[in-house]
């Protein structure tokens, strides 16, 4: 899980000319932590939001083994993305904790891209720093997030990966923007206010996981963490509570 942090400078609008996005991601509970409200916003517009997630999360509870775990975190990945308005949600099986970036990660995600054909694809930060360079990333969101950006310039190139044309997926050029979330150089934001008690309710769908995480109650812990983080944006995006995201134009 990733907070941005911010600066002073003003946040812009997202871009709304789109219909389709794919979110890519490590592991479930990964866009609940700051992006649900942004994802509830977008579908209550019409919008189409796919989530992929490389793991299915086997390895984050260590009171469960990740053969119990891995159908339990899906499950409940599954149920919080339904809370926002989600329902297509993908799995790669890579092995959580362990996720390689390289050609076959980068394939397994042009291969989601050109699927979905999204005008705009989401994912997490992807630098080693954090919340301004106080913490370490983990491997998995490295991995992914700069994969990720790495696949949407493979979607739209048949010669990189031919198979993935052999098998019936056509190149997609179509991708116009990419949004990381968790930056520490946001440019973008969302307005959350419609979308933020669905986030609430869409993280504590993982409950199992946050039950294990902390000993605080899971609303409180929930909305401990997202309410003043979408506050926060929301300093810097005209005074309403937002998510935000550094925003890459193709």
């Amino acid at each position: 899980m990733t907070e941005p942090t911010t600066t002073d400078a003003r946040l812009e609008p997202m871009p709304g000319d789109w219909r389709r996005a794919l979110a890519v991601v490590a592991h479930p509970d990964d866009l609940e932590y700051g992006c649900s409200a942004a994802i509830a916003a977008w579908t209550d517009a019409g919008r189409e939001v796919a989530y992929v997630l490389a793991t299915r999360g086997e390895a984050g509870i260590d009171t469960l083994p990740p053969a119990e775990c891995a159908p339990l975190r899906e499950r409940e990945q599954r149920a919080s993305a339904a809370v926002v308005g989600v329902t297509e949600v993908e799995f790669l099986d890579h092995r959580d904790g362990v996720v390689e970036y390289g050609p076959a990660l980068r394939r397994d995600i042009a291969a989601a891209i050109r699927r979905h054909r999204p005008e705009l694809v989401v994912t997490l930060n992807h630098h080693e720093e954090i919340l301004g360079g106080t913490y370490w990333n983990t491997p998995d969101h490295v991995a992914v997030g700069r994969a990720t950006l790495d696949a949407v310039a493979d979607a739209g190139n048949r010669w990189i990966f031919p198979e993935l044309t052999d098998a019936g997926l056509e190149p997609w050029q179509g991708v116009r923007w990419i949004a990381v979330a968790g930056s520490d150089t946001p440019t973008h934001a969302v307005d959350a206010t419609d979308g933020l008690e669905r986030a609430v309710r869409s993280l504590l769908e993982h409950r199992t996981y946050i039950e294990a995480l902390t000993d605080q109650d899971p609303e409180e812990y929930v909305r401990g963490f997202l309410l003043p983080y979408a506050r926060e944006v929301g300093q810097r995006f005209g005074g309403r509570p937002a998510v935000a995201f550094q925003v890459f134009a193709r």
